[in-house]
């Protein structure tokens, strides 16, 4: 069985490396890091306003980020924009006081940024540093958005790619009258593209982030990518078995890449807030993602076991799908 499992290890291995699989990564590598660093850290983005009312001068201000206001009238007329996040130290309990923008993701990011800020102050800081600082919250932004998008597409074209071309050559219908292990056949593929994408992963993430941080997000940040991975091969080797030809393929791919990924990207990136959402897959592990990249991975048990539980599903489904292709090519 070890021997078998082996050489279909270097036949999908030499599958990739002829389809220049590895190539085409690298070449999305280089593409991303050089728009990162040299475009996106460089565009305005700026931080949310935060004004400071403390009459009993409870908090000295040591950031460039927060202003001190005189009046709780011009800690709301400063915040008419419904941009800027202002906080109440006149009780004994602080106060977050902000108009809502209309929409909830951003007003979520303007109260953490809010507290985070009051909170750094406590702390004693000269100026808000390292995970807090506008450059890297882009990176952080960026890196998350631009890997969630290279595994969506790279597991689901990639493994389909392997299998329309070992279908063309007719490899399955060898392996129907082979005693080889369906398991194994569909095990093979994942873990060359688990590999790979585990190491864009990696290498994008400590590239864009630096070595101190990218190491200190990294575990969490693979957690997330080895789940996407999974899920997007087996969706692909799915629908590679189901269709005839890889140009319908093509046509399905299209399809998912704009009425499924493109709104939870929109979503994420815009804080455009659509009911429908919670129940939108994709969008769980794109924010999760993006968790993962903040240094707030996803605690909650039930989304890992949804997420093993989808995998183990699309595995059996895969299972039988490629059993009965088999018995039908033999």
């Amino acid at each position: 069985m070890g021997r078998e499992f082996f050489h279909l290890l270097k036949k999908d291995g030499r599958l990739m490396l002829s389809g220049k699989f590895f190539l085409l990564a690298l070449g999305s590598l280089v593409l991303y890091s050089v728009y990162i660093h040299f475009v996106y850290v460089n565009v305005n983005q700026e931080i949310y306003p935060v004004y400071l009312y403390d009459p009993k001068g409870k908090q000295a201000i040591s950031t460039e980020y927060v202003t001190r206001v005189d009046t709780r009238e011009r800690l709301e007329a400063a915040c008419a924009d419904r941009y800027s996040a202002g906080v109440d130290l006149s009780s004994d309990e602080p106060e977050l006081y902000m108009l809502s923008s209309g929409l909830d993701t951003v007003d979520h990011y303007r109260a953490a940024w809010a507290w985070a800020a009051l909170d750094e102050m406590a702390d004693g800081q000269v100026q808000i540093t390292g995970t807090n600082s506008r450059e890297m919250k882009n990176r952080r932004e960026i890196t998350a958005e631009f890997l969630f998008f290279e595994l969506s597409a790279v597991g689901f074209l990639g493994l389909a790619s392997m299998l329309f071309k070992e279908k063309q050559m007719g490899v399955i219908r060898v392996h129907a009258i082979l005693p080889v292990s369906r398991s194994a056949f569909i095990f093979s593929k994942l873990l060359w593209i688990l590999a790979s994408d585990l190491t864009f992963a990696a290498l994008l993430t400590v590239i864009n982030l630096g070595f101190p941080v990218g190491v200190t997000v990294l575990p969490a940040v693979l957690v997330q990518a080895g789940i996407l991975s999974l899920l997007m091969a087996l969706i692909g080797f799915l629908c590679a078995i189901g269709l005839p030809d890889f140009r319908q393929f093509s046509l399905l791919y299209l399809v998912i890449a704009v009425f499924v990924t493109t709104p939870v990207f929109l979503a994420g990136q815009t804080g455009l807030s659509w009911g429908w959402l919670k129940y939108h897959p994709m969008y769980h592990l794109f924010m999760s993602m993006k968790s993962a990249y903040f240094g707030a991975p996803v605690k909650a048990i039930l989304y890992y076991l949804v997420c093993v539980g989808g995998i183990g599903l699309l595995f059996l489904l895969a299972h039988r799908a490629l059993t009965r292709e088999m018995v039908k090519e033999g």
